[in-house]
């Protein structure tokens, strides 16, 4: 190291907020009520719509996009319930 130059402290987790729970909230549980469709470079990604069953925001339908199998009736554990999913764009475009 030079002699005028200074070691920086790396930002941790808990200064910068990532990684963390951004509501403060505990996880809720969600109900897959339908399911929308495939999305993802391969229609790996599966779009459903959510109920959400507990927490500040029960009761309400929320859009998520789920990677694996699933199946209306599963029940989803959802770290928060602030952000949706953009809707699938259908068809449409030139090929």
């Amino acid at each position: 190291m030079a002699k005028n130059q200074q070691r920086v402290k790396d930002k941790t987790t808990e200064e910068t907020g990532v990684g963390k729970i951004s509501s403060g909230e505990a996880p809720v549980n969600a109900i897959v009520e339908q399911f929308i469709g495939k999305t993802g470079a391969r229609g790996e990604v599966t779009q459903v719509k959510l109920k959400v069953l507990d927490g500040r925001n029960k009761g309400r339908s929320l859009r998520r996009n789920i990677k694996g199998l699933i199946k209306v009736g599963d029940l989803i554990t959802l770290r928060e319930t602030e952000i949706e999913a953009r809707r699938i764009r259908t068809g449409g475009g030139k090929y």
